[in-house]
């Protein structure tokens, strides 16, 4: 059991999602996409999250999703040569993310 434990503390150690948001793009993982091509950003509640991981989701979206994450950021693709509709993004901290994205200085 306690071999578990910290099999488990050292998987969720490698696999912290790291978000960084710059003046020109948004970096999710090793993802990343040009800020002139984000829509309409969405804070999302544990419900809505839980709708769009679920039976709302989009096949074509980019999902950057930890499970022990409840809440999230909706950001919509605007780009016309990327078929990726929408990112979703795992974040504790919701609001404070949907503000930076929205930020355009």
């Amino acid at each position: 059991m306690i071999v578990q434990f910290i099999g488990l503390l050292v998987l969720s150690q490698r696999t912290i999602l790291t978000v960084e948001v710059t003046n020109e793009q948004l970096k999710v993982g090793s993802a990343h996409i040009d800020r002139k091509y984000l829509g309409t950003i969405t804070a999302l509640t544990a419900e809505q999250m839980r709708q769009l991981r679920g039976p709302l989701s989009d096949p074509a979206g980019y999902m950057a999703l930890r499970f022990w994450l409840s809440r999230g950021v909706k950001v919509e693709i605007n780009d016309p040569n990327d078929p990726t509709p929408y990112w979703l993004i795992s974040s504790k901290k919701a609001q404070p993310l949907a503000a930076a994205l929205q930020d355009k200085d």
